[in-house]
């Protein structure tokens, strides 16, 4: 027996040193902030030497972790507590955004100045878009000066597209927004942005990001109406602003006119109800004949669901129109009325490819209600048709107008008991 104890197995292997790249370095933003400073201290007001100073550090310094120092400093010379003021440790410079002059030249330039920075380092871009978006909110920490000079630079770069619109809503901050600093803001920016494009680009640049219907937001809730806007912002020079807001309000209103009187077809509500609540609503909102036959036209078309079988629409069609002939004829005295309607027809059939065929039958029945005149329907076919299946609408419209124009009136008087007979039209 061996009485000598037995050696427990114990494991071996080498224990790896932790490479120096590999420990998480700490965030202290207090040396790039010096190698920056130092920087642009040294290049001054040359904005072309801070440009090329920037595209040389990227390569020795992190942008990629400290791009909110970076444009902290840029912008205020240092960086940036919560709530907008200068951190009181740090090292600052006085060349900055906020010290230089308050022109439009000078935010053009310091714009390219930005704009070489992130085509150069492009993973600043998302960086520098929430920057926009912090400084907006630190507005009421900054001086009147810093302030429009900001707001001049947010209108530039806009305008070349370097941020989205969508860093407007932090302008809507109920705080911002109350003390009317918002507002004061949106001044300057709108200015620098159409003088840089136009009110047509800017109005694009809204919708993309749907903040073309939220304008009015930039004012409190008691002065939230159209006419505050455009007097606001008409006395500030910005008229074709005005006019775009107004625009909007009409459009959004509209909507909504089209989607009430969807529901009251729906309901079944008498037609009598809703020719008086629409002509209500054309007072109400100054809405012209031309444009509430359109609605209108839209309001019908939308309530009901169509038969995807294109022999049997037609018929669904007919028999629907028919029931709210009334309605249309109510809205078009005019003559410009009928050619919207007539033009409303041509674009719907078009658009909608079931109807195609159904177009010459909708214009025979809407003849024969007394919605369309011989001569509304004689200047859309010679000339004031769209481009959309004008081949195909104007071949099915020919012998309905060679009717029109050849036929005696007493004899057209005759015919319309049986004019939908006469042109294939169900009944």
């Amino acid at each position: 027996m061996n009485n000598q104890k037995q050696q427990k197995p114990t494991l071996t292997g080498q224990r790896f040193k932790t490479r120096k790249r590999d420990e998480k370095e700490k965030f202290d933003p207090t040396q790039f902030q010096e190698s920056i400073v130092q920087g642009l201290n040294q290049t001054g007001s040359d904005l072309e030497a801070v440009a090329k100073f920037l595209d040389a550090s990227g390569a020795k310094l992190d942008y990629r972790r400290y791009a909110e120092t970076l444009f902290d400093i840029l912008v205020a010379g240092g960086m940036l507590a919560p709530g907008g003021t200068l951190s009181d440790d740090m090292t600052r410079t006085e060349f900055c955004l906020f010290t230089a002059q308050e022109d439009l030249e000078t935010m053009q330039a310091y714009a390219q100045v930005f704009n070489k920075l992130i085509r150069r380092y492009k993973y600043l871009e998302k960086g520098f878009e929430e920057e926009i978006k912090k400084l907006l909110l630190f507005l009421k920490g900054f001086t009147e000066s810093e302030r429009n000079k900001l707001a001049m630079l947010t209108g530039i770069l806009l305008a070349n597209g370097n941020i989205s619109a969508s860093i407007l809503n932090s302008l809507f901050n109920e705080n911002l927004v109350k003390e009317g600093v918002s507002a004061a803001f949106a001044v300057k920016l709108f200015k620098s942005w159409i003088n840089e494009k136009d009110i047509n680009s800017v109005a694009a640049s809204l919708r993309k990001v749907g903040m073309d219907n939220r304008l009015m937001e930039l004012f409190p809730a008691n002065k939230r109406s159209c006419e505050h806007f455009s007097k606001y912002f008409t006395d500030a020079g910005l008229k074709e602003l005005s006019d775009f807001a107004r625009n909007q309000q009409s459009i959004g209103a509209r909507k909504e006119l089209q989607k009430e009187l969807q529901e009251q077809m729906s309901h079944g509500d008498p037609q009598k109800e809703i020719i008086a609540f629409v002509r209500e609503e054309m007072k109400k909102s100054s809405i012209s004949e031309q444009t509430m036959i359109g609605i209108i036209w839209s309001s019908v078309m939308s309530s009901v669901e169509w038969n995807k079988k294109e022999e049997l629409v037609t018929e669904q069609a007919i028999k629907h129109l028919k029931q709210y002939s009334p309605l249309l004829k109510a809205f078009t005295s005019q003559g410009l009325s009928e050619l919207s309607l007539l033009l409303k027809i041509q674009e719907y059939c078009y658009d909608n490819i079931h109807f195609m065929k159904a177009f010459q039958k909708i214009v025979v029945l809407l003849y024969k209600a007394d919605v369309l005149s011989e001569e509304a329907i004689l200047k859309w076919y010679a000339e004031a048709h769209l481009a959309k299946g004008k081949s195909v609408f104007l071949e099915q419209m020919k012998k309905f107008v060679e009717w029109l124009k050849n036929a005696e009136e007493v004899f057209k008087i005759f015919c319309t008991k049986y004019i939908l007979k006469l042109f294939d039209v169900p009944n």
